[in-house]
């Protein structure tokens, strides 16, 4: 593990690159202890201060975890998916707002991946799951549910469809496309939306995955896709009528 002088990132950063390539590589495997912050300063010929920052950036990724004591240390940490799941909805949610992601392409992959993925929770979903969308359903049906938490109880029923494929990578990479697209999607569309539509479909696609029946719920969710890009392409439209004027 060699530092480059040329490059532009600073010390630290270079060192917990290098250090992730291990964990990545398989070269430092889980449960591995680093060695300590003298020996790594030596390696890197760097201050402790340098190294000490660099694994607070790898214990910020999860990467790593620190034990007190005389057997303790700096240790490569198991990351599962659920702790990956904050990250995975944070990138997204900054490439969207950073590249100015339109709303139809937003739209057409959060519902592909959607897709794909309702097969699966029509065969294995639990009691749970469908239990959770559900409740999400009764709690929209509410008519004095505020937009903001009506807009939650929709990310939270496609959260639990997703679950349900019983599939923790899908669970992982659609983190991104419903709680960081969906939530876009909803602040563009919902003062144009109607709920009584909206909880028809979520209905529908509940008992379809209910029913074990893919091609409901294949159905159900391309009329809600359907139905999100027109009211998306309304607004839109609405709103640079507007500009005009």
């Amino acid at each position: 593990m060699k530092l480059d002088p040329d490059s532009p990132k600073d010390l630290s950063a270079q060192i917990a690159a290098a250090i992730r390539d291990e964990i990545v590589s398989g070269k430092l495997i889980v449960d591995a202890r680093l060695p300590s912050e003298a020996e790594l300063a030596e390696h890197f010929a760097v201050s402790r201060p340098t190294v000490r920052e660099a694994l607070k950036r790898l214990a910020a990724q999860s990467l790593i975890r620190t034990q007190r004591g005389a057997t303790g240390g700096a240790f490569v940490n198991r990351l599962s998916f659920e702790q990956a799941y904050g990250q995975q909805i944070t990138t997204s949610t900054l490439l969207l707002s950073m590249n100015a992601v339109s709303f139809d392409v937003a739209c057409e992959a959060r519902f592909a991946l959607e897709r794909a993925c309702a097969p699966l929770a029509a065969l294995r979903r639990r009691p749970d799951h469908l239990a959770r969308m559900r409740l999400e359903i009764m709690r929209q049906s509410n008519p004095a549910l505020s937009d903001e938490d009506f807009c939650a109880s929709d990310v939270a029923l496609h959260r639990a469809l997703v679950d349900g494929s019983g599939n923790p990578v899908l669970s992982y990479h659609l983190a991104g496309a419903v709680e960081a697209m969906q939530p876009l999607m909803n602040m563009i569309t919902f003062t144009a939306r109607s709920r009584g539509a909206i909880i028809d479909l979520h209905s529908r696609l509940t008992d379809a995955i209910e029913a074990q029946d893919a091609a409901a719920a294949d159905a159900a969710l391309s009329e809600l896709a359907e139905y999100t890009l027109t009211l998306g392409r309304d607004v839109m439209a609405a709103r640079a009528a507007r500009a005009q004027d």
